[in-house]
């Protein structure tokens, strides 16, 4: 049974082979501009947020500062990270799912079950990007809100970093599901089903993504993984729908 991390590996390497690699570099091009604009903007207003969130601590708490302090730091990170990674994601959809397509013929012989054209997929990327925005930003806010929240924001750094690795899962493993005419709900319910492998590739993905720089090189790797995944312990979960 193929694991995560090996299927990151191959995938990594699958994507910068002869035949490949050109299918990379619009996506990891539109990234790095999002990257500059997002590092830029955070770096100027990253102390002021902070300086905010701890003015919200109760007087009574000031003797917990010392752990207060770091979990509003470790969930502002997380925050931002999450935000960077669903921008990223809605501008790189259309290419990623068309990398998606092409690993697959490769690594199956066969295509994908797609009819539609090449506009038509990446416009229809982009639409279903605004689905998994409409499952992840409602979970998301209550989060956040649970960030703020005195004493139950002491777990919030755990819950964000399960709900990222979730998200990273749903985020690459749709782009094969999407090419094979898999509706969002029946993808869920198909990672639901294989919980285990899920996980440690949203895991996996998730660290990627925390590396500077590098992660912009590596996430075309892990649309290659998510074919790999989808081949080994999705595509037999059931017929296909729309």
């Amino acid at each position: 049974m193929l694991d995560a991390l090996t299927a990151l590996s191959q995938g990594t390497r699958l994507v910068y082979s002869r035949g490949l690699r050109r299918y990379v570099f619009l996506p990891i091009l539109a990234n790095l501009l999002v990257y500059a604009g997002v590092l830029s903007y955070v770096l100027s207003h990253f102390g002021g947020w902070l300086d905010s969130g701890m003015a919200m601590v109760p007087g009574w708490l000031d003797w917990l500062s010392w752990l207060i302090w770091p979990l509003f730091v470790i969930s502002l990170v997380v925050i931002v990270f999450f935000t960077f990674t669903l921008v990223t994601h809605l501008i790189a959809a259309p290419f990623y799912g068309f990398l998606a397509e092409r690993v697959e013929m490769e690594v199956t012989g066969r295509a994908p079950q797609d009819d539609r054209g090449i506009w038509r997929a990446g416009l229809d990327a982009l639409g279903r990007e605004l689905v998994k925005l409409g499952y992840i930003v409602p979970r998301m806010l209550l989060l956040f809100v649970i960030s703020w929240i005195p004493v139950i924001n002491l777990v919030s750094p755990l819950l964000w970093v399960a709900f990222s690795a979730w998200t990273m899962a749903i985020t690459y493993l749709d782009y094969p599901m999407d090419n094979n005419k898999v509706s969002f709900a029946e993808m869920r319910r198909r990672l639901e089903a294989r919980r285990w492998p899920t996980l440690t590739y949203g895991g996996w993905v998730m660290l990627i993504t925390w590396v500077p720089l590098a992660n912009l090189f590596l996430l075309p790797g892990a649309v290659a993984a998510s074919v790999l995944m989808w081949d080994r312990h999705y595509r037999s979960l059931g017929t296909p729908v729309r």
